[in-house]
């Protein structure tokens, strides 16, 4: 996406903001705006639903949430003509 709108002649942030997910190495390397998931607790919850199911498959564990983290770098900003932050932090 950085690229492409770099193609364009867009300037990020100041004409568009751009926002990952994940937080891979690679988006602090270029700039990029991500939010950060806890993988290693989300593999856990994973193993540990699979666990519950198979003792007793009747009980809904369809629903899990887990924090996430926005972790803000270059690739946002408010834009032209805002007083206002662009972004916001929802977790």
């Amino acid at each position: 996406m950085l690229a492409a709108a770099a193609a364009l002649g867009l300037d990020v942030p100041g004409d568009v903001s751009v926002v990952g997910f994940d937080d891979v190495e690679l988006a602090e390397l270029v700039g990029l705006t991500t939010v950060r998931q806890p993988i290693a607790d989300s593999g856990r919850e994973a193993a540990r639903l699979l666990l519950a199911s198979i003792d007793d498959p009747t009980v809904d564990r369809s629903q899990v949430q887990l924090p996430l983290e926005l972790v803000e770098r270059r690739s946002t900003g408010a834009a032209r003509g805002s007083t206002g932050a662009s972004i916001s932090n929802h977790t």
